[in-house]
């Protein structure tokens, strides 16, 4: 990994949840020592990525990023196409929904809706979502690129008792989805955590970002199953619509079958 990149990746620690965050922090974040980190912070701030809040001290994302942001949302909007869809599916299934897109090799969090139809819900905090343990990020492994499951293979660290440990486990989880045409993440990520998530395209008719929706694992029932099913085909063809895509037939047919049958998640060892 150059430098370059080293120092562009810290931009991915920062979030909603985490506006602003400490030299020492992200030291520990990245995986970094405190020299390498402040040097790459440096670059950050010259450049314009970050800048420090002049009574904390902490760092926090420059002026650069709106500008690249707004860029980006004006020549590609995706946030714009998906955000309203993404309400419709929170309320049709009463559970957070959310929408994610590849770039490169790394799946990043575009947006997020929470239900208001309860009290306790899913709550989406992280920029970047694991290949291997996220519904997002399976669905990613099963219609995306295939390079991405070795990228995968080199990540897979255990966040739950139930994420996939090995090659085979992973390979097992990937060759189900794509029959079924949804990922599905069982407590794999968080304990009591399940979602489901259908894939979207764009107009380069690839493997765009996931659309998904995540429910408290306690509240998961088989009619739900169905009901959170059916909404995400008819999110993922309006947000795929949006993004000027079209669904490949194969997925449809895979759609078709798993929404007509009762699909219970799958063990995931």
């Amino acid at each position: 990994m150059s430098s370059t990149t080293k120092a562009l990746t810290l931009l991915s620690h920062f979030s909603t949840k985490r506006p602003e965050i400490g030299l020492s922090q992200l030291c520990r974040l990245a995986g970094r020592d405190k020299a390498t980190t402040y040097r790459h912070l440096q670059a950050l701030e010259t450049a314009g990525f970050v800048e420090q809040n002049p009574a904390t001290k902490h760092y926090r994302l420059g002026p650069a990023i709106m500008h690249l942001a707004q860029v980006r949302e004006a020549t590609v909007p995706r946030e714009t196409g998906a955000i309203n869809v993404i309400k419709e599916l929170a309320d049709a299934t009463g559970e957070t929904a959310h929408v994610t897109v590849l770039s490169g090799s790394t799946l990043y969090g575009l947006s997020a809706c929470e239900s208001p139809h309860h009290a306790t819900r899913a709550v989406i905090d992280i920029n970047i979502f694991p290949l291997h343990a996220t519904a997002s990020g399976l669905c990613a492994l099963a219609f995306g690129p295939e390079d991405l499951f070795q990228t995968a293979l080199t990540k897979m660290e255990n966040f739950t008792s139930a994420t996939p440990a090995t090659p085979e486990a992973l390979a097992d989880l990937v060759a189900h989805i794509r029959l079924t045409g949804f990922g599905q993440a069982d407590q794999i990520y968080e304990d009591e955590i399940q979602a489901i998530a259908a894939p979207v395209f764009d107009h380069t008719g690839n493997f765009a970002g996931a659309v998904a929706v995540a429910s408290v694992a306690s509240r998961f029932t088989s009619e739900l199953e169905k009901t959170i099913k059916a909404e995400l085909t008819i999110a993922a063809h309006e947000i795929t619509r949006n993004w000027g895509g079209v669904i490949p037939a194969q997925i449809e047919k895979a759609w078709a079958a798993s929404t007509t049958h009762s699909n219970t998640l799958e063990p995931t060892s």
